[in-house]
C-alpha cells in the first residue's frame, strides 16, 4: 500500500530577505519549523533548511535500511548511530553527502557490517532520490 506524506510550507518575501514556515506535516511531529535563505547559506539562527531536513530523513531511512538489511542476514543491530551531512553551495545547489555509521551488532565483523552498510546506502528510499549528488561517501564502523 503506497503511504503519501504532506508538508505545508508559507513563505513570504523575496529569497535573500524572506523567510518561510513550516506550517504542518502529515504527521504533527515537526512543525511549525521557520526557514530561511541565511540558514541554508550563512548560520542558521535557530531555522532551519531544506538541507537539514534532507540530512535528517536520510539519516533516519538509511538507518531503516540498513537495520532491515542487517536483521535479514540473521544480525540484527542493538543499535546503529547514523550521522549525515549535506553540502549546499549557494550557485550549485547540494554538492555532498557524507553518511557516518557505527553500529552495536553481536556476531558480525566489520568487514561485513561495511558491505551491509554500502548496500543501504546504495538502496534506501531517500539514497535513491538523492543519487543525482555529484559525491556521497560513507564511513562504517562497529562499535
Amino acid at each position: 500500500m503506497a503511504t503519501d506524506r504532506k508538508a505545508e510550507v508559507v513563505w513570504q518575501g523575496d529569497l535573500k530577505n524572506g523567510s518561510g514556515t513550516i506550517e504542518s506535516v502529515t504527521s504533527g511531529a515537526i512543525a511549525p519549523l521557520d526557514v530561511s535563505w541565511a540558514s541554508r547559506s550563512e548560520e542558521p539562527s535557530g531555522k532551519t533548511s531544506p538541507e537539514e531536513l534532507i540530512a535528517a530523513a536520510w539519516a533516519s531511512c538509511f538507518s531503516m535500511a540498513l537495520s532491515s538489511g542487517l536483521a535479514k542476514s540473521g544480525n540484527p543491530p542493538e543499535k546503529l548511530e547514523t550521522s549525515v551531512t549535506v553540502t549546499f553551495q549557494p550557485g550549485e545547489g547540494i554538492t555532498k553527502g557524507a553518511l557516518i555509521v557505527r553500529g552495536t551488532v553481536p556476531g558480525l565483523d566489520g568487514d561485513a557490517f561495511i558491505e551491509a552498510a554500502e548496500s543501504a546506502k546504495q538502496n534506501c528510499p531517500v539514497s535513491k532520490a538523492l543519487a543525482g549528488i555529484p559525491e556521497i561517501s560513507l564511513q562504517a564502523s562497529l562499535a
